[in-house]
């Protein structure tokens, strides 16, 4: 074989051998990474929309009702005695939905 010629199939071969590797790299996108990115949308959406009366959950698991928004700083009423937290936005969990009777 003269110097400076390529091989039959070499093409071909690089091809198939990278196949696999744009295969797996699809599907982690499809299963990891693209419902990872509507999580993170779907939470973004969720903290933008706190309003105060919102009953919240925090990370920490505390129950509390927003009284006022300032910022990215909070302030809940948690229990009986109404005792007043002063948290992060970014700590809440979840808004709690209400419930209707079917």
């Amino acid at each position: 074989m003269p110097q400076g010629t390529v091989p039959v199939g070499g093409a071909g071969a690089l091809i198939a051998s990278l196949l696999p590797l744009i295969l797996l790299v699809v599907v982690f996108y499809f299963m990891l990474i693209r419902p990872q990115q509507k999580r993170d949308k779907e939470t973004r959406q969720m903290l933008e929309a706190l309003k105060v009366g919102d009953n919240i959950t925090t990370i920490g698991g505390i129950y509390g009702k927003i009284v006022s928004i300032k910022d990215e700083v909070l302030t809940i009423e948690t229990g009986a005695d109404k005792t007043k937290l002063v948290i992060a936005r970014w700590a809440v969990k979840e808004v709690e939905k209400l419930e209707t009777a079917d």
